[in-house]
């Protein structure tokens, strides 16, 4: 199933056009918006589960679509889990969980937006699979990880290098987490929707050239590897995002470094998911 936040409303969709109000539909039993959701995943799963056949009553407006995770108690980011884009940052391919990090809840933003970028500094695209998290998940194994998975999405870890990278040592949540700096859609996906959630085409293109490219089966730790590494020592919660990390090709690692800049547009792709665009305007604009 595909679910949208339109309007902060939960929408079962029937097409990319259309879908059921699901709090309508339930006799508001579910929603009516998505946080709700989460906390009934199981539930409510169940019970779309039956819908197949109905009308849709809702006609999608993309201008109208939200974070489908609009209000996450955490989100976590993964760097350094592609090898290539490992070896473009300059570090090692990890051994063990890669670094960890957050991108603040005030940064995310639905599908398709316009993004000021910060006055003096160099901004970045990372296209990532997102993860949203569908139950409570603590001590799991990746063996059963997928099961704890509402679906995939997808998210542009736009990252502001300056203030990023600037000592005495890294600002990762800071420089990653500016005002619309974590774009997320343009809906959710589950996992049973694909014919293997773990290997999915990803790239991105700036002002129509392709500038990311890779498939999701080289993350270097899988989404259930993932979900087993961070649930050792911390507990996942419904709703909870998860950018994966993010395939090589980024600007800060190309000779000349390139970044974003006024006026350009960057789309972001994953297969079987759809695509999120971001439009860029220069601060104070």
């Amino acid at each position: 199933m595909r679910i949208a936040n339109h309007n902060n409303r939960a929408v079962l969709l029937t097409s990319d056009e259309a879908g059921i109000d699901i709090h309508t539909a339930s006799a508001g039993r579910f929603g009516p918006d998505l946080p709700s959701l989460y906390n009934t995943w199981e539930a409510f799963s169940t019970w779309a589960g039956g819908l197949s056949g109905s009308a849709a009553d809702v006609a999608i407006d993309r201008t109208q679509l939200g974070s489908p995770s609009p209000a996450p108690r955490q989100v976590f980011a993964i760097g350094l889990n592609y090898s290539a884009h490992a070896k473009e940052s300059g570090f090692e391919e990890p051994d063990q969980l890669p670094p960890v990090f957050t991108k603040f809840v005030s940064s995310l933003t639905g599908p398709d937006t316009q993004v000021v970028l910060p006055q003096g500094g160099n901004t970045d695209w990372e296209v990532e699979l997102v993860a949203i998290v569908g139950k409570e998940a603590s001590n799991v194994s990746a063996a059963d990880a997928w099961d704890y998975v509402a679906g995939l999405s997808i998210g542009q870890d736009l990252s502001e290098r300056v203030s990023q990278l600037r000592g005495p040592a890294p600002q990762f949540g800071l420089g990653k987490s500016f005002p619309g700096f974590a774009p997320v859609g343009p809906w959710l996906v589950s996992p049973g929707e694909f014919s293997n959630p773990d290997d999915l085409a990803i790239g991105c293109s700036l002002d129509g050239e392709e500038v990311q490219k890779g498939r999701t089966s080289e993350l270097i730790f899988s989404v259930p590897a993932l979900i087993q590494g961070l649930s050792q020592t911390v507990t996942l919660l419904p709703g909870d995002m998860i950018f994966t990390g993010t395939p090589s090709g980024v600007g800060l690692g190309r000779s000349p470094q390139r970044f974003i800049q006024p006026g350009e547009t960057l789309i972001s792709r994953i297969e079987g998911i759809g695509e999120i665009k971001q439009t860029f305007v220069p601060a104070g604009s």
